[in-house]
């Protein structure tokens, strides 16, 4: 299979030959990994009981879905991803907003599963073969895990959406297996290591569970649906029918694999970490099963997170290719798993990753959303690629390439959030505001939208739009190369 030549550049028509299916195998088969299983064994590690450890990430999943979903249209009608979609609203430079929050949630989510893929990995090659736990054990573990990541990523979407497919049913089989192995000692009481509820009540607990197991999932995507909806063409498969695919996809890519993390966790009375006590508890026959969750499904998540941030630096570095992005990221992202590893607790660096991210991220999604629905969903899509082509004009250069009032919006829901999360090490002062309770994701989004709203009254994107269709306009609306 050819290595994929295309950057952050419009897709030709001819090009777009996925569709709804592959959507769904997509984000269903990369998702079933332990850097996204891991994810259901936060609850149980706040002290939540069963239950309510399963509606948290159920609730928490619904409702990121209902506002990420939606962003996979974007891509569909621009044919490019979606940070460099954002140009719509934030401007053709402006959009670098966009960019650099998808390759921070890419380049966090990478690591995480190569972390913890290569602990799980490490810890089975222990009672298989007497491997050491040791630096030298989980260097080469890290490292080939790292290395495999980069051949899937640099060769494109073509190898990742193969390698989605095997996945989608490989893994299925092995997390059926996995129930099997760990059921017979799967419990739904709270696990009393966990020392009680970690926000001191079950209510500003069970929230936190809620936004940082279930809320993160769909919200790690609102910068990656675009890379996958791009090569799907609107002329052959209708708006409703790619939602109600990425709707299908998010649901069940996400809550399969973090309700398994969830039973595993109690099964192995995983309260302070989930790698180790996931592989003590393995009965000696799910060890190899174990073996090959750990290896293939990270390979197929990092991968498909890898291949996003070699995207989202491709739009920044423009002069720099897909792959030669691909490649440097993929060297940052192996330097993130080391220092997660030997400096963090897995539970303090997942909620304050994932809090914080959500914070920043949200407000731009229900800007691009906003943006989305006034010029219904319609764009110039030659006028978005004017950044990448080192030029400038356009219906969206607005101040030299940035539209102040969405990006102030942005900038401003942003700090609200962060002056309002809530993390094992620092508590925003907007949270007596809030009952102790984080509420950051919800006022940032809030505020971010709010502003942008009445930023830009008497603002019509749709009109610039229709402008954009006009022979006139489009002639006085050259773009011109720079120097």
């Amino acid at each position: 299979m050819p290595m994929e030549q295309r950057g952050v550049d419009t897709i030709p028509e001819e090009e777009r030959t996925s569709g709804p299916r592959d959507l769904v195998s997509i984000l269903l088969g990369s998702n079933l990994c332990l850097g996204v299983i891991v994810f259901g064994w936060l609850p149980p590690s706040f002290g939540l009981g069963w239950w309510a450890s399963v509606s948290s990430i159920v609730v928490g999943t619904l409702a990121g879905t209902a506002l990420t979903a939606p962003l996979a249209l974007i891509s569909l009608r621009t044919a490019t991803n979606l940070s460099t979609s954002s140009g719509a609203q934030f401007g053709v430079r402006g959009r670098l907003v966009g960019s650099v929050v998808g390759l921070l949630l890419a380049l966090g989510y990478t690591a995480l599963t190569v972390w913890i893929g290569g602990d799980v990995m490490v810890g089975a090659l222990g009672r298989l073969i007497g491997l050491p736990a040791n630096g030298v054990s989980y260097g080469v573990v890290y490292g080939l895990l790292a290395a495999a990541t980069v051949a899937g990523a640099v060769y494109g979407y073509r190898v990742l959406l193969a390698m989605s497919r095997v996945l989608a049913v490989g893994m299925t089989a092995l997390l059926v297996l996995g129930v099997i192995a760990y059921a017979p000692h799967f419990t739904t009481d709270a696990l009393p290591e966990a020392g009680g509820y970690l926000l001191g009540g079950f209510w500003p607990t069970w929230l936190l569970a809620t936004v940082a197991a279930g809320l993160s999932g769909p919200i790690a995507f609102i910068t990656l649906l675009g890379d996958y909806t791009r090569y799907i063409s609107p002329a052959r498969h209708t708006s409703r029918r790619v939602l109600h695919a990425t709707w299908l996809g998010l649901i069940l890519g996400l809550l399969v694999p973090q309700l398994f993390g969830t039973f595993t966790s109690y099964a192995a009375r995983a309260a302070l970490d989930y790698a180790g006590p996931l592989v003590d508890a393995s009965p000696a026959w799910y060890l190899v099963p174990l073996l090959l969750a750990a290896s293939a499904g990270s390979v197929g998540n990092a991968g498909l997170m890898l291949y996003s941030m070699g995207l989202d630096l491709d739009a920044i570095l423009p002069r720099a290719s897909r792959a030669r992005a691909t490649y440097t990221v993929a060297v940052v992202a192996t330097i993130c798993v080391f220092v997660g590893h030997y400096a963090s607790t897995a539970q303090d660096a997942m909620t304050s990753f994932v809090l914080l991210l959500t914070a920043v991220g949200t407000p731009w999604a229900v800007i691009t959303l906003i943006g989305f629905a006034r010029c219904r969903g319609v764009y110039d899509a030659d006028a978005l690629q004017v950044f990448n082509r080192r030029a400038r004009g356009g219906i969206y250069w607005y101040r030299s390439g940035w539209n102040i009032p969405a990006t102030v919006s942005w900038a401003l829901g942003a700090a609200v959030g962060l002056l309002a999360v809530s993390l094992p090490s620092y508590e925003g002062p907007l949270l007596p505001l809030t009952g102790g309770v984080d509420c950051s994701f919800l006022l940032s989004g809030l505020v971010g939208g709010v502003a942008y709203v009445l930023l830009t009254v008497g603002e019509s994107d749709a009109a610039r739009e229709r402008a954009a269709t006009d022979t006139e306009s489009v002639a006085a609306l050259t773009v011109t190369a720079e120097n």
